[in-house]
């Protein structure tokens, strides 16, 4: 996939960074199309829906404040969607702020940090990483608040951070992998000397915490956590993990998802997953 003529953004717009540029309502035009291996389509106009990308930039938005609406293109607001400090947490890792990287962006105004009541949208920081205006930063919701930002499946950075994962575990070329590494955090960074990692840092760990930076809210981080044995562990918690605020395991069990019931009356062959 690497080698299949794909490249990163590294060019932004008015509206937004390179990284940026993948996540606007024209994301289906160059230079996106040139990361984007994937697209699941979505159209103001033509493809309508009130999930995909319409739900996670109309949800990610308050209902009480024009300014955010605005951000992220003619949206009412639905305030549904939240992130805890677990994620902004992420970006204060890579020594600096989210100024710095230009990947963590979020919305704290009006908004508190931490969780005490999760029925209260106030409280949790708004995520802007898909906007529905184009690059040119106009808005495409429109009176019905349909998004046209396509929802990218696959991106090309994904696929280096897999082969990174790979040479951090043994099983691929590791300094092929830090070169992948590295032109991504350049592009987080906007190329600032402090985004350079050295072999020494590129641990499985840190893959994992830089795929969180990279491709949060692009539907990987349960499987990324299983896959490193921490989405049930006690050991790796983060905030209303288990129902509590503080977080708290969970039964190993919800590593799989139960198969439902009409799944087995309809096919007596299959045998429900352990422990539901």
């Amino acid at each position: 996939m690497i080698d299949s003529g794909y490249s990163l953004v590294t060019a932004g717009s008015s509206a937004s960074s390179a990284y940026g540029r993948n996540f606007l309502a024209d994301n289906n035009t160059a230079p996106a199309t040139s990361e984007i291996i994937w697209p699941v389509i979505f159209d103001v106009n033509r493809v309508q829906s009130y999930g995909g990308t319409t739900f996670i930039v109309n949800g990610a938005t308050s209902g009480a404040d024009g300014a955010w609406q605005r951000y992220v293109g003619e949206s009412t607001g639905w305030g549904g969607l939240r992130t805890t400090r677990a994620l902004f947490d992420k970006f204060f890792l890579t020594g600096g702020d989210t100024a710095t990287d230009t990947r963590g962006r979020f919305w704290t105004k009006g908004q508190s940090l931490e969780i005490s009541d999760l029925s209260q949208f106030t409280q949790g920081l708004g995520v802007v990483k898909y906007r529905n205006v184009t690059s040119t930063g106009v808005g495409q919701g429109g009176t019905l608040n349909f998004s046209s930002v396509d929802y990218p499946m696959l991106r090309l950075s994904d696929m280096m951070l897999i082969y990174a994962e790979a040479a951090a575990r043994g099983f691929a070329n590791r300094a092929t992998a830090l070169g992948y590494v590295n032109q991504i955090r350049a592009r987080a960074f906007k190329n600032a000397a402090s985004s350079v990692i050295t072999d020494a840092q590129m641990t499985a760990d840190f893959i994992l915490d830089e795929r969180a930076r990279e491709l949060h809210w692009e539907g990987v981080r349960r499987t990324d956590l299983i896959r490193y044995n921490k989405f049930t562990d006690g050991s790796y918690l983060w905030p209303w993990k288990g129902g509590v605020a503080g977080g708290r395991g969970v039964d190993a069990k919800y590593r799989l998802f139960p198969i439902p019931s009409s799944d087995l009356t309809a096919n007596p062959n299959l045998k429900q997953n352990p422990g539901y």
